[in-house]
């Protein structure tokens, strides 16, 4: 009866697993965990501040360095070991373990880091590297792709979560980082603190971005990824270079539109009347800057670089960030009602040292 049962079952059905499985498959093996450490200085406290009987509990006032240690994710992107990560991942650390996909810990060190976009790149170190990861175009994603999110939230590792392309394009300053340069892809795909530097997968399994902040608040969360294809020119530019020169104006700019002008030229208290047009009106300009250099003063408006129109401040800033240094840029600047072309020379960004 047995046998017969045996010879008469049905062969056991392949199990077919989702796009999600598939595009985690072709990935995961380039996924690393970071793990850094430094040194830092702890705040003492004002022996004369403190009551006597709390000394013991807070312990001596006089406090050395510390060694405070970090976490992140990143994904090998060549053959060689290179893994791409966020700059604040990696930011004055001392050493870096990674942990690869199967357990291993390899030594590494940063080869470099760009502040500005939050990209970083550091060398693994040993024989039995891990694959690369394949890499997609940022380009062609569209509002609505999947969007999957690899990395080690919270210390766990090799965590998957899934959603979609949510914004494409999003300013990173419209999020409260006036110090960075990016518009990034924002996603619901759930991204936590360690997810930092892991990769945003497609549905294809190809890296589009690299995971990089989360907005949280009340409901869900808001995941924002640096586009691939930043990231590797900004890769490119660390590994030639060890750094990345970015060029800069000197300017503070705020968006105008008609309306925007409409609403502050009927405010009998405005002191300016404002131009009703579309452009990026210089709110300040920075001292001995490029910009100061050109004769640009604050209330400008800015409509036109090198011949393009400006619609507002991302524009011109878009145009500035592809100049070459030294380089005259013509912008097109409305004054008292005259338009003057003013010609400007973009410098390397100051302050990132």
């Amino acid at each position: 009866m047995l046998d017969t049962f045996l010879l008469s079952a049905s062969p056991v059905q392949a199990v077919e697993h989702s796009f999600v499985a598939k595009s985690v498959r072709r990935v995961a093996p380039a996924v690393v965990r970071i793990d850094t450490e430094r040194t830092v200085e702890r705040q003492a406290f004002d022996p004369t501040l403190i009551d006597p009987l709390l000394r013991d509990l807070l312990g001596d006032p006089q406090l050395g360095p510390e060694r405070e240690r970090g976490q992140g994710s990143g994904v090998v992107i060549d053959s060689k070991g290179l893994v791409l990560t966020n700059a604040h991942v990696v930011d004055r650390v001392e050493s870096v373990s990674v942990t690869v996909a199967d357990g291993e810990q390899l030594d590494g060190h940063v080869v470099g880091f760009d502040p500005v976009t939050d990209i970083a790149l550091v060398q693994l170190e040993g024989r039995n590297l891990p694959p690369k990861a394949p890499l997609g175009d940022s380009e062609v994603m569209e509002v609505g792709d999947w969007a999957i999110a690899l990395g080690t939230p919270f210390g766990l590792e090799r965590t998957v979560t899934l959603g979609i392309v949510s914004s494409l394009h999003r300013n990173i300053n419209s999020l409260g980082f006036s110090d960075k340069r990016l518009d990034l892809i924002q996603t619901d795909a759930a991204i936590n603190p360690g997810n930092s530097g892991g990769p945003l997968v497609n549905g294809e399994g190809e890296v589009i971005g690299i995971n990089t902040l989360v907005r949280s608040g009340p409901g869900a969360g808001l995941g924002f990824a640096i586009p691939i294809n930043l990231a590797r020119r900004v890769a490119d530019q660390l590994q030639e270079q060890g750094e990345v020169v970015h060029p800069y104006i000197g300017l503070q700019l705020v968006g105008l539109t008609p309306r925007i002008a409409r609403d502050h030229n009927k405010d009998p208290n405005a002191l300016v009347q404002l131009p009703e047009r579309t452009g990026a009106l210089v709110q300040s300009v920075l001292p001995q800057g490029p910009a100061e250099e050109a004769g640009l003063r604050r209330g400008d408006l800015v409509i036109a670089v090198d011949e393009k129109p400006v619609a507002d401040p991302q524009a011109l800033l878009e145009v500035v960030d592809a100049a070459r240094l030294s380089e005259p840029l013509p912008l097109t600047v409305l004054r008292n009602g005259r338009e003057l072309t003013l010609s400007v020379k973009p410098a390397p960004l100051p302050g990132l040292g």
